[in-house]
């Protein structure tokens, strides 16, 4: 017996992929590995500091993840070879771990994921190396802000347009720009599920939002212009303009009390 169910919805008089309705039970696997994530990124923001190489901070979350009965997630999915995104300054997301070491004044976003017992977690934060100046700090936290803005509006009955709403006004309102490109989405036993969740729109349209569905939510704000490209690599995406960019992700369960974040970190 499956523990959830999949429906056919129609959004605007198109057919909607499946979108997944979560049981209790499933919602808690999802949180297990939620936390394996949330633990692996609070244990690396100990060693965010200038001269550390990019490569040893995802070879520290590789052993992490392992060591707690979970598989690294992102690793190997369509290729990827590394068990981290992390994204420097510029880099939006999906930058490859390399020898690169970390540098003061450099904001640096790691994207984390894990699988354990079939259920995925996905959850990214943004860092600060050492002492950073004034823009670099009210962007970090007019992203983070920006993904609170979204999550509030994470409630049934609401749709993904109003989450999009939310994140992109206050970006907005700030003077950033938001990501188009590259969205949100659905998790539970796949990493990326249907619906998408963009970082733009407009209320009241898109899916609509249902108790018991699970999504992660990512604002990706650039401090400049919003047209992005990808490296020669075929992963890395930077903005077109070279300033820098910030990323913040949680999941989250909907809820009739509310949004859960599923990825907050509860222990240390």
């Amino acid at each position: 017996m499956m523990d959830f169910y999949l429906k056919v919805e129609f959004v605007d008089g198109e057919e909607c992929k499946m979108v997944h309705t979560r049981s209790d039970r499933e919602i808690d696997l999802i949180s297990k590995s939620c936390q394996i994530v949330a633990d692996t990124l609070e244990m690396l923001s100990k060693h965010i500091i200038p001269g550390v190489a990019l490569k040893t901070l995802d070879r520290m979350a590789e052993d992490f993840i392992i060591d707690r009965g979970a598989r690294p997630a992102f690793k190997g999915y369509m290729g990827y070879p590394a068990t981290l995104c992390i994204s420097v300054n510029d880099v939006v997301v999906h930058g490859i771990p390399t020898d690169e070491t970390l540098k003061k004044g450099q904001i640096v976003g790691i994207d984390c994921g894990a699988e354990l017992d079939g259920y995925y977690g996905d959850h990214a934060r943004t860092f600060s190396v050492g002492t950073i100046g004034p823009e670099k700090e009210k962007l970090m936290r007019v992203t983070r802000e920006s993904l609170e803005r979204g999550i509030e509006q994470a409630i049934p009955g609401n749709y993904v347009g109003d989450i999009g709403n939310a994140v992109q006004s206050h970006a907005e309102e700030n003077g950033f720009s938001v990501v188009r490109e590259l969205v949100g989405h659905g998790i539970g036993t796949e990493l990326h599920e249907e619906p998408q969740i963009p970082n733009y729109g407009n209320p009241k349209q898109g899916y609509q939002l249902k108790e018991g569905m699970v999504i992660a939510i990512e604002p990706m704000i650039n401090m400049g212009e919003k047209e992005i490209f990808t490296g020669q690599d075929g992963w890395t995406i930077f903005t077109k303009d070279g300033q820098d960019s910030a990323h913040y992700e949680h999941t989250i369960a909907i809820t009739n009390n509310g949004p859960v974040i599923l990825s907050q970190l509860t222990s240390n």
